[in-house]
């Protein structure tokens, strides 16, 4: 049986995933893993025995991933599970930035109470909230993750020149990014060359504040920049500056900011790439089978502290996992010690991610609670017999 305690509602779908060994809830004590959305975690005492954290969303700075980590606890996100709520936020942000719309229903509220007369001043006043189609436009993505690629895909089917950055891109996405986008080579050719620019990054310290005064210089007159990725991607003071000067026509983001509200020139939206049913589903699906994976098996996908190390399992053998330090030797020590144990290793994944590694062992042998000894060994940090 495993315990899995939910710190926030989560859909039933992502629950629905869990099979009888399991007990979920909100009230559950000791539990071996924990589902997440917005609880922040960073004042609760961990319990001895939790394995795995699992966040139904993609951010996780609501987790302490340190203090998981040297814990030897996994912590998992959902990348992707969300990626086609934000898109379909993001193509109606390129309408609302082009198009004058919320201006627009808000003076044509202003005309309450003018009876007959509305008529009349809606055709003369609508002169007023001209803007452009974005058919025919460019637009540069940068960061053509889960979200950038859906975005750059669906502004093709609109009609728009699509320019897509990203010196990360990998093989799988590639795959999915259609072929008629064009390339870029550096951020300064999405800059010379785009009406639009939609950021779709993580906020590093290398890409906090990257839309600043002197990237905006080398952008084309009367921009219009998106960004619901994060606030802190844009530095505030020299967009709005910008936007005074006519440099930027117009500010889209789902991180509305004080000095950002009531801005001409800014539409500032609550932060609603996720909110969608669909995406609270996705998510908590994608969560649930990540820690039944774990706990069931060991394997790992999509975790954020340790890596992706994943093995299929073979029911003739007993498997091993260990998280420990990522130091030489280590793999060595492990192996001479179960040799000594009359232990012998069949099949292993071991890698690593900057301080920490994982190792998934199959073996056959009498375990007969050796595993318990190689968890004194140093530098090994968890071990658990499936």
């Amino acid at each position: 049986m495993y315990n899995v305690k939910c710190l926030n509602k989560i859909s039933s779908v992502g629950l629905d995933r869990f099979g009888a060994n399991y007990t979920c809830g909100e009230d559950v004590e000791n539990p071996e893993a924990i589902l997440v959305r917005s609880a922040s975690m960073h004042e609760m005492e961990l319990p001895s025995n939790l394995l795995a954290i699992a966040r139904a969303g993609a951010g996780v700075n609501n987790i302490p991933l340190d203090k998981c980590s040297e814990a030897g606890i996994c912590v998992f996100n959902t990348p992707g599970a969300n990626a086609n709520a934000v898109k379909e936020l993001v193509i109606a942000g390129l309408l609302l930035a082009s198009r004058k719309i919320v201006s627009g229903i808000e003076w044509a509220k202003s005309l309450k109470g003018k009876g007959a007369e509305v008529g009349k001043l809606v055709e003369k006043g609508k002169s007023q909230f001209v803007g452009p189609e974005i058919s025919g436009k460019r637009l540069g993505v940068i960061g053509l993750g889960a979200i950038g690629i859906l975005v750059a895909n669906a502004a093709k089917s609109l009609g728009m020149e699509v320019y897509g950055y990203d010196p990360y891109l990998s093989v799988d996405a590639a795959w999915g990014l259609s072929r008629s986008t064009k390339h870029a080579q550096t951020l300064d050719e999405i800059y010379a060359n785009c009406d639009y620019i939609t950021v779709h990054v993580p906020l590093t310290p290398d890409t906090k504040e990257m839309i600043n005064a002197e990237s905006i210089a080398k952008m084309q007159d009367h921009v219009r920049i998106l960004n619901f990725a994060r606030g802190d991607l844009v530095n505030s003071a020299d967009l709005l500056k910008a936007l005074a000067d006519g440099k930027v026509a117009s500010y889209v983001t789902d991180f509305p900011a004080d000095e950002m509200l009531g801005v001409e020139g800014v539409v500032a939206v609550p932060h609603l790439g996720a909110s969608t049913p669909e995406s609270e589903d996705n998510c908590a699906r994608m969560a649930a089978d990540e820690l039944k994976d774990y706990l069931e098996n060991g394997n790992i996908l999509h975790s954020v502290n340790l890596p992706n190390v994943s093995m299929p399992r073979d029911p003739a053998f007993s498997r091993i996992c260990i998280i420990h330090r990522n130091v030489p030797n280590t793999i060595s020590l492990l192996a001479g010690k179960l040799a000594e144990f009359g232990i012998n290793i069949e099949n292993m994944q071991s890698k690593s991610r900057k301080d920490y590694a994982y190792t998934l062992l199959d073996v056959t042998g009498d375990l007969n609670g050796n595993a318990a000894k190689i968890e004194e060994f140093p530098d090994i940090i968890k071990v658990r017999v499936i």
